[in-house]
């Protein structure tokens, strides 16, 4: 490891320790919270350890056109502002990053916000935004020898833990919470050869079985309280960046689950504005859903001091979870960012799924969470028209395709959670409809849908 670039320090009473010093379940000796990796060098104005920030804005575009292997990875790419490894390698990658970002017209002339965008990381090997994550903490356990790595999931963090495993050579665990987890998901776990048990509990009570376990034997735990997840995961704010050349979004609006995107977000942008390769911070908002909210309550009660855990219960499983591990990284981002948190019904969120839909490039429903959530933001006078927002897409469509079909169908909502918003539902809705097999009455389904859809 490149330990004389890179340290760990607890993000709770700032101790410093090498990487290696960690401990199997990445919790501070001390105080018990997490850690982070920070760069000392990078503070020296001059030393040579401080990356220049000119030299490398012009190198990570001459990578863009490079054939080699790691310059194609969107996270590698970046490689100087994740010096983690001894040896660049032993990356594991399967391409991750260098996702789109999409501007979004019709929510733009809804919202009357006229720079509105999506950076869909649902665009990733395996569909979501963990595997930016997964190819720098899994390539730190290849290089310091591990055979298995695990991880507790509602999903995502699974398939790209054992899609990379797999690349790696590497044995996978996999904890699930049983029911709990969308079939695309789980099926890509089993696709990539991890050994997946489904445990009668939550996410939270996975990963506490799972925390246990790394203590007893060597795994390497690959959930994001590994600090070297979220050096991966930060890369997305470089290519926002990048994209506006240099100049940042006023807005990003994050879902928030386990809430490591946005802590890694917020540990990219600060990175970035300290090399001064930004010259400010944009807003980071983190949006959860109304079942699944422990960081709204924590924000409500006391400005995000301390947390209570609740019991998430929300239909956008990627966010299910009452006791998120990264809440006061997360909170100290939104502060320092001057962001806002808030929560969404899960009838807003089946809403701005299908309106992410009609834009033609959709997401999973977590992912829509941001677009609910900004909503809110216009109509509270916090965002302005002449503002350029950024939504956070943390996951591909296919990733949950009985949300969709059980949308459409109209038997995804209860009553009460469809009633305050049954005009726009209506208009959304696109069941597949059942016709006879003759041009004629193809042709008269189709004047009849064409006279509902402009009347809705």
């Amino acid at each position: 490891m490149n330990d004389n670039l890179h340290q760990l320090r607890c993000f709770g009473c700032g101790v410093r320790i090498r990487g290696d010093q960690a401990g199997s379940i990445f919790r501070c000796k001390d105080c018990g919270d997490l850690f982070e990796v920070e760069y000392p060098g990078w503070g020296l104005v001059g030393g040579t350890d401080r990356p220049n920030a000119g030299a490398l804005k012009w190198l990570w575009r001459e990578r863009r056109a490079s054939s080699e292997l790691l310059d194609h990875s969107g996270v590698w790419r970046f490689r100087e502002m994740l010096p983690i490894l001894d040896s660049f390698g032993n990356a594991v990658t399967l391409q991750e990053g260098n996702t789109p970002l999409y501007h979004l017209p019709r929510a733009a002339k809804a919202l009357g916000v006229d720079q509105l965008y999506a950076k869909h990381q649902g665009m990733n090997p395996t569909g979501s935004f963990k595997d930016t994550g997964m190819t720098a903490a899994l390539s730190v356990a290849k290089e310091r020898g591990f055979e298995w790595v695990a991880c507790a999931s509602t999903g995502n963090t699974s398939a790209a833990m054992a899609a990379y495993a797999a690349r790696a050579g590497l044995k996978s665990l996999v904890l699930i919470p049983q029911g709990k987890i969308a079939w695309g998901k789980l099926a890509q776990a089993m696709d990539y050869g991890a050994l997946t048990c489904q445990l009668k509990t939550d996410f939270d009570g996975c990963l506490r079985v799972l925390l246990t376990i790394v203590q007893q034997a060597p795994i390497y735990l690959l959930n994001s309280v590994n600090p070297y997840r979220l050096e991966g995961q930060k890369t997305p704010a470089l290519e926002i960046a990048e994209y506006f050349d240099w100049s940042v979004p006023e807005h990003i609006l994050v879902p928030g689950g386990n809430l490591a995107n946005s802590s890694a977000l917020g540990k990219g942008f600060r990175e970035m504005k300290g090399l001064g390769l930004i010259s400010r911070l944009p807003r980071i908002s983190v949006i959860q859903a109304e079942g699944a909210n422990p960081l709204v309550r924590s924000f409500a009660a006391n400005s995000g001091t301390s947390l209570e855990p609740v019991a998430a219960n929300t239909r956008a499983t990627a966010i299910r979870i009452g006791n998120p591990a990264s809440w006061r990284k997360a909170a100290s981002v939104i502060h320092e960012t001057g962001g806002w948190c808030l929560d969404v019904s899960e009838g807003e969120i089946a809403v701005a799924k299908a309106e992410l839909g009609r834009e033609g490039i959709g997401s999973e429903p977590a992912s829509a969470v941001t677009l609910a959530g900004l909503k809110k933001l216009v109509a509270q006078g916090r965002v302005a028209p002449s503002d350029t927002v950024v939504l956070l897409l943390t996951g591909h469509t296919l990733k949950d395709a009985d949300y969709t079909i059980d949308f459409h169908r109209g038997t995804l909502l209860n009553p009460e959670e469809a009633e305050p918003l049954h005009p726009q539902i209506a208009a959304l809705r696109r069941d597949a409809v059942e016709v006879e097999a003759t041009p004629e009455a193809v042709l008269r389904t189709l004047q009849e849908v064409q006279s509902r859809w402009e009347t809705a």
